[in-house]
């Protein structure tokens, strides 16, 4: 229960810090700002300070920073619509930004929590695992996979599974002082025997540890962060393919139970901490994604009709009329709504099953 508790805090957090990039950029370009809440719903408690009511209500799944002018036109100089492309730009991406940041500051924490991080030095395989078809040895340090460095072992899974589409990766390692290029080798997720239980894996085994400074522990964030945002784009390409469908889609609800389940699941209080911290890390950045896709009601879809209105002007001297845009975003808007119905009532039946 308590990790629950804490995951719908976080989902708290991460909206406060995604509206506060709103805010804050709004307010450094010139924007008035009428009004920024934290949650939804009846309010309850505000302050008015200056030209903004700083306010909290009740239902914790949302926030907004209301800014003049944001929803059509106003004769106020401060209103947003009056304001140039870029710094609209600038306001709008802020909150992505900040939601980023907020998962790469997490990850940095962490790793510089452990102090440590497992080394990309294969120390053995599963049994069954195609040894003299792979060429890799004990004792070999995979320094890159198709490319692509590799600084410690947590990315090598994700960088094989973006490499590996057509069963061969290249690999180059560190083999006793000397840099050794392994080209087209068969590594595929196959099924192990591991602890018991039958699971998809690469078969190689990691035991080593090394330590690691700030500089390599913000290096190791950003990496990671990166790999995070490109499983959303893959994810998302996966689900226009039809290789994923709605029923493996989860929503808030869903993602809270996960977070309660990974808590769980750990050995001791501090592993579950970091593993929901990881874990929240991973939505921050997944949020910070989604919010830039060119999707009406979504920040990248308003960023996506600066530049159509932009193009609108530069060829017709005349600005787009905002009544269309507030149409498609209120289509938009209410398409979402339908799609997080449907995804919350997916999540409360596999829980019930």
């Amino acid at each position: 229960m308590v990790y629950i508790i804490i995951a719908i805090l976080m989902f708290g957090v991460l909206i406060a810090v995604h509206e506060f990039g709103h805010f804050i950029t709004a307010k450094l370009l010139g924007v008035k700002v009428n009004e920024f809440a934290i949650g939804m719903g009846p309010l309850l408690v505000s302050r008015q300070k200056g030209e903004t009511l700083y306010a909290l209500r009740a239902f914790p799944i949302g926030g907004f920073c209301a800014m003049e002018g944001e929803e059509g036109d106003s004769a106020d100089p401060r209103s947003f619509e009056r304001k140039s492309a870029w710094r609209k730009v600038i306001i709008l991406a802020a909150g992505s930004f900040m939601n980023f940041l907020t998962g790469l500051l997490i990850l940095m924490g962490l790793f510089m929590t452990v102090g440590q991080v497992a080394s990309p030095v294969v120390t053995g395989f599963l049994d069954g695992f195609p040894v003299q078809e792979v060429g890799l040895q004990p004792g070999d340090r995979i320094v890159s996979i198709e490319g692509h460095r590799v600084r410690y072992r947590g990315e090598i899974d994700a960088l094989l599974d973006q490499a590996s589409a057509d069963g061969r990766v290249d690999l180059v390692v560190r083999r006793e002082g000397e840099t050794v290029t392994l080209a087209g080798q068969p590594l595929v997720r196959r099924t192990f025997n591991y602890e018991g239980e039958q699971r998809q894996m690469y078969g190689l085994s990691f035991g080593e540890t090394e330590a690691i400074g700030p500089i390599d522990c913000l290096i190791l964030a950003w990496r990671q962060s990166v790999i995070f945002a490109k499983l959303v784009w893959e994810s998302l390409g996966m689900l226009v393919r039809g290789a994923v469908g709605l029923k493996d889609l989860s929503g808030p609800i869903g993602i809270v139970n996960t977070i309660g389940q990974v808590g769980a699941s750990a050995e001791t209080p501090a592993l579950a901490l970091q593993g929901v911290m990881q874990f929240v890390a991973f939505i921050a950045i997944n949020l910070a994604v989604m919010n830039l896709l060119p999707i009406p009601a979504l920040d990248g879809g308003r960023i996506f009709f600066l530049a159509i209105n932009l193009l609108v002007t530069f060829f017709t001297k005349k600005k787009l009329d905002p009544k269309y845009e507030n149409a498609v975003n209120m289509a938009g808007f209410f398409c979402l709504l339908a799609l997080m119905a449907v995804v919350a009532v997916s999540d409360i039946f596999k829980l019930i099953h």
